[in-house]
């Protein structure tokens, strides 16, 4: 099938492009990875396309001592090549080898993976783990969200249609934190059915800082607070992890869908959470040794 037809704005600015945004019907196309075949199944109809590839800076990796910034149209190949992702967020790498396949990976943005909000999508999960702020500019110019309040169910988030997701801020973990990501899917390059992040410290042979991000099992990415809290403290071994696992699915209700049970997404969520917290605290304790 192919769009319906449509008319094509390609912006030169920011300002530009938040203009051409003022439209009953108009969406932002970047990589179209999502939209467009969207589009092809006319399951999407926009009276207007605006194009922000040839707005300027919107796709640097810039470091600002405290934090990192990556622009909107950083594509995730480009963000899993990155020496300075790679020193200080190793897990973006990570993540990335296991977005879609190459020709994705070369064309499809942060920008739009994080305003499509799909629910196991890596790039939300990312930015849940590393409490990473998304930068929203609109008419009135810009805001920063939490991924918490930045995604509000399956393919909804709070971004107003006259705005534009413009970066993302990651803040600078502490010295000798260790990363991992993992998740299962039915086919190499397909959405994860349930996926997981991870990051941790250790201090004096305990847990100092624990973070354990799911994906595929909410609205969004979901932060596994009751699990953090519980192990943060506890001897940085497997066994204190083993031990703690039960919290990470408290409070989940995963839907069941045609791949995947309820039930099969909680056992996944046990796995996955244990591999990718268990390389984490050996990837922790090189790093301090």
């Amino acid at each position: 099938m192919k769009p319906a037809a449509f008319e094509y704005v390609r912006a030169a600015s920011l300002a530009e492009a938040l203009a051409a945004l003022d439209h009953d019907d108009a969406k932002v196309i970047a990589g179209g990875q999502s939209l467009v075949p969207m589009m092809n199944f006319r399951l999407a109809q926009p009276a207007r396309l605006v194009d922000i590839n040839a707005i300027p800076d919107l796709n640097r990796i810039e470091d600002a001592g405290t934090h990192v910034v990556i622009g909107a149209l950083v594509r995730h190949a480009q963000a899993m090549c990155s020496d300075l992702l790679a020193a200080r967020f190793p897990v973006v790498a990570e993540a990335m080898a296991h977005v879609a396949h190459l020709a994705i990976r070369n064309r499809g943005s942060i920008g739009g993976s994080l305003a499509h909000a799909d629910p196991s999508a890596e790039w939300p999960l990312v930015v849940a783990l590393l409490d990473g702020e998304i930068v929203v500019a609109g008419p009135d110019g810009e805001r920063t969200a939490a991924a918490e309040d930045f995604f509000v169910a399956p393919l909804v988030t709070d971004l107003a249609e006259d705005e534009i997701v413009v970066a993302v801020r990651l803040p600078v973990p502490p010295a000798g934190c260790g990363m991992a990501f993992d998740e299962m899917s039915r086919r190499a390059g397909d959405f994860a059915i349930v996926s997981a992040g991870a990051l941790v410290r250790v201090e004096d042979g305990v847990f100092a800082q624990v973070r354990l991000a799911l994906g595929g099992v909410g609205d969004g990415p979901v932060r596994a607070r009751a699990f953090e809290d519980a192990l943060v403290g506890k001897p940085a071994t497997p066994q204190a992890i083993a031990g703690c696992l039960d919290f990470a699915v408290e409070d989940l209700e995963p839907e069941s869908d045609l791949h995947a049970s309820a039930e099969y997404r909680l056992h996944l969520v046990g796995v996955l959470s244990g591999r990718v917290l268990e390389r984490a605290l050996a990837r922790a304790s090189g790093s301090a040794s």
